[in-house]
């Protein structure tokens, strides 16, 4: 099925490794211009390397969304390398394990600022493009911490809600300016940070239970960010997707 999005531009953050990558190469593989941007510059020049097997125009940006500058420059840097941002997928890692009543300030402080106003700040940055030119796919990644809190996972299970409320939020704002803003809920995916918490979370972690018998793979989600920053996807706006293999219990 042609996505309809060949020649769009997409910024994809945390795009060196994981998820982040698999969005960015399911974005490329249907014709998509993609700047990732990641903090290590060595993982990001691999990642380049991958993406253009594909045979896009392929830019990376080492940057931290943490910083507070990072979102505009990473807009900035897109639009002239490739153009405006069409498509934005807002990435990044998660936060420390840890329980509430062992997280200290400045711990929320981090998460805050990678998890809930780094994704603020770059919805700032290609918003108004995406509202003038009447077309835009915002797409968050979180957890499914978000449909059903995780143990252990105080700082996840805050922020990544949060960024949940935004996006439904924002989807109501901006929808009818064709600008549709979706989020992506990951279960137990085999990415280096599944693997961190292996063993310490609940047994879903190595997909014992998990409905389909397994943990997912990255492109199982990174395809899933390619639907929903389509033209496909034209009717789907405001959503908290899981992909899970069904290891949430929460019907709602």
């Amino acid at each position: 099925m042609d996505l309809g999005i060949k020649g769009k531009v997409a910024l994809v953050t945390g795009g060196s490794a994981g998820i982040g990558l698999a969005a960015a190469k399911s974005l490329a593989r249907e014709g998509c211009d993609v700047c990732v941007s990641a903090r290590d510059p060595e993982r990001l020049a691999d990642a380049v390397v991958e993406l253009q097997e594909f045979g896009g125009v392929v830019h990376a940006v080492l940057a931290d969304v943490e910083d507070p500058e990072a979102a505009a420059r990473l807009a900035a840097e897109t639009r002239e390398v490739l153009g405006p941002v069409d498509i934005l997928v807002a990435n990044a890692g998660g936060p420390p394990a840890g329980r509430f009543v062992d997280a200290s300030l400045a711990e929320w402080d981090v998460a805050i600022q990678r998890n809930l106003l780094g994704t603020v700040r770059l919805i700032h940055a290609v918003l108004p493009e995406m509202r003038s030119r009447g077309w835009g796919r915002i797409v968050t990644i979180t957890s499914r911490s978000v449909r059903e809190a995780i143990d252990g996972l105080a700082l996840s299970n805050a922020t990544r809600s949060a960024v949940a409320g935004i996006v439904r939020t924002l989807a109501r704002e901006v929808g009818g300016d064709g600008v549709l803003v979706n989020n992506v809920l990951p279960g137990p995916i085999d990415t280096q940070r599944m693997r961190e918490l292996s063993g310490r979370l609940d047994s879903s972690a190595n997909g014992a239970d998990v409905p389909v018998g397994r943990i997912g793979r990255p492109e199982e989600v990174g395809d899933v960010v390619a639907f929903l920053a389509s033209e496909r996807a034209s009717y789907v706006n405001g959503i908290s997707m899981l992909v899970d293999g069904g290891a949430s219990r929460i019907i709602a």
